[in-house]
């Protein structure tokens, strides 16, 4: 029997269902919006930046932006417009790659100046058969410095038959001389109910059955990128698995619904019912890291519901766990889903780097239970403030596996108040005067934390650091800040050669940690003031040729002339002691100034 030749030609789906048209591009109406009026005035610029997450359509974009340049309709008078035929010669040979004047340019491996000189040479000439010729440049963020330098001229003052078509996720590397050329669109991430409603439609078209919860399951891991969720949704179909389960197999995630009843667990304290969970979920295939990913995404979660409820109206999400998610934001305090979201962050970066991932997660999990029965801050100091030693009333838990509370639970109350019984003179008591039987205890001293008092000047600054013993940073400001301007709060410098590329980031977050004042740091292009390092330098050498004249130094060398001059460390902040008399005439009245940077007026 005869095979059919083209059998093995299969093309993926993120090709096949690759949109050719405006009305088929989702997500991006606003852009689509602005395009259709500036064909409809016949204001077309000659450059457009598009710019966005992976898999949005930038490229695609593009293609279809050509051929709206270049369409010249079924009946071979069209002019430009946003509703390319599809089938004129030039929009076939655009869809097809093939067209001579549509020149698509990988920027990732076409980086050098020699690419650009070819594009500025090909610009000269008119285009062959269409109407416009368009260069399309993806990833135009990896093209070199020199590169960049080169097309600027030809991109400001570009002849009329060339337009320019720019794809780029990185949007800041790229130079704001090129980008002051362009027209910039911004492409958005896809809603997850309408790229759900798109991968329906795909999966009729291709006859193939997929659960709604299981498309849910890839619009939600593709992050709103069309090209990722299709990449995905063809895996689920040559993996066979139309189903929810499957996905989740084939994604290493747990079930949601799992997810949310371990972090439940953990929010009770159960840690031993936590870690069984967490383990057969681990057996089930789930990824350790992907399931601490996925806790604390939950304290997200349920963290936005408490304060905006009508997130819970989410299309990939299953109603019973939309349910389940409410009723725990109403019962778990903030302090409390704040406090898990950071510990699962830190969690997230230890299992990165722990031998074996499951054991990260599982220390995670049991140092979250240890901590959900501690009181919140503001309980403490009520309780400080208030004198009173007996445990805090805690919040009821969580109805059907909830979560914890903010404050010690009832299970922790009970362990705490046993021991006390046994051995009260450990209690903590507070004395009151036997003259005053009936005096209510004094409250206890809440300890003040230390106020420092902003800086007036640089010198001020050093202060602070060495107060504060912090030797790395004092070396660096000494050794790299080239001072322009000082007000309390605010520093601008130049930095030296061999700074450190944080210097200014760490400067303002120590000094906003050590005064409780906010700190701006910024680097400026004026020369600025010599460093201190640099001005005690030039200090210590001018008075070591000072020193040398002296008749009593030179007579001293002359006798010794293996003897060496060592100069006592300066400290050009400091004050300097005076000298003594017999330096008074070091040297002639034109040194006086140097004299006065030692201290002498």
């Amino acid at each position: 029997m005869a095979t059919d030749e083209h059998q093995g030609a299969y093309q993926v789906l993120a090709r096949k269902y690759r949109p050719q048209d405006f009305d088929a591009l989702i997500g991006q109406e606003a852009m689509v919006r602005v395009l259709r009026n500036a064909f409809a005035s016949g204001r077309i610029h000659h450059a457009y930046v598009l710019t966005g997450v992976r898999g949005v359509g930038k490229t695609t974009t593009a293609r279809i932006i050509a051929k709206g340049l270049n369409c010249i309709g079924t009946d071979g008078e069209g002019g430009p417009t946003v509703e390319p035929c599809g089938t004129c010669d030039n929009c076939v040979a655009i869809a097809e790659g093939r067209h001579v004047d549509v020149i698509e340019l990988d920027a990732a491996s076409h980086t050098g100046i020699d690419d650009i000189r070819e594009i500025i040479e090909g610009a000269k000439y008119r285009p062959a058969i269409g109407r416009y010729k368009v260069y399309i440049i993806d990833e135009t963020h990896m093209l070199s410095k020199n590169a960049f330098n080169g097309l600027l001229k030809t991109l400001e003052e570009p002849p009329a038959h060339v337009k320019f078509l720019f794809a780029t996720t990185e949007i800041r590397k790229m130079p704001v001389t090129v980008l002051s050329r362009c027209q910039r669109f911004d492409l958005r991430r896809v809603e997850p109910d309408r790229l759900i409603a798109h991968l329906a439609g795909i999966v009729e078209a291709e006859s193939v059955t997929v659960e709604t919860e299981a498309l849910a399951l890839i619009a939600r891991a593709a992050e709103g990128s069309v090209r990722d969720a299709l990449s995905l949704l063809d895996q689920a179909i040559a993996d066979g698995g139309g189903d929810a389960d499957a996905i989740r197999t084939m994604l290493g995630l747990a079930d949601r619904g799992r997810v949310i009843e371990l972090f439940a667990m953990i929010m009770r304290g159960e840690a031993a019912a936590a870690l069984a969970e967490l383990r057969d979920q681990y057996r089930s295939g789930a990824d350790p890291e992907v399931t601490l990913n996925d806790l604390a995404e939950t304290a997200h979660w349920l963290s936005t519901l408490k304060v905006a409820p009508d997130i819970a109206d989410d299309p990939s999400l299953p109603a019973e766990t939309r349910a389940r998610g409410k009723e725990l934001a109403e019962q778990l305090p903030m302090r409390v889903l704040a406090r898990s979201w950071q510990m699962l962050l830190k969690a997230l970066e230890e299992t990165r780097s722990a031998p074996s991932p499951l054991m990260a997660a599982e220390m995670s999990a049991i140092r979250l239970c240890a901590v959900c029965d501690l009181p919140t801050p503001d309980d403490l100091i009520r309780k400080l403030e208030s004198g009173d030693n007996t445990p805090a009333a805690a919040p009821p838990a969580p109805k059907g596996g909830g979560g914890g509370a903010g404050g010690a639970t009832a299970r922790a109350v009970a362990t705490q108040s046993a021991p006390a019984q046994a051995a009260p003179t450990t209690q903590l008591r507070v004395a009151t005067s036997s003259a005053q039987p009936q005096s209510a205890p004094k409250p206890a001293p809440t300890p003040q934390a230390e106020t420092v008092d902003l800086p007036q000047d640089f010198d001020g600054v050093l202060a602070l650091i060495s107060k504060k013993r912090d030797g790395i940073l004092h070396t660096n400001v000494r050794s790299f800040v080239r001072l322009i301007s000082y007000k309390p709060g605010r520093i601008e410098f130049r930095p030296a050669n061999g700074a450190p590329e944080d210097l200014a980031g760490s400067l303002a977050s120590k000094l906003n940690a050590w005064t409780d004042s906010r700190w701006i740091v910024s680097i400026g292009d004026d020369e600025g003031l010599p460093t201190l390092a640099e001005t005690e330098a030039s200090v210590a050498a001018s008075l070591d040729i000072r020193v040398r004249k002296h008749p009593l130094v030179a007579a001293g060398l002359a006798a010794f002339p293996d003897a060496e001059l060592r100069a006592i460390p300066l400290t050009v902040t400091a004050v300097q002691p005076d000298m003594p008399e017999e330096f008074d005439g070091l040297d002639d009245d034109e040194d006086d100034d140097d004299m006065d940077l030692l201290g002498e007026n």
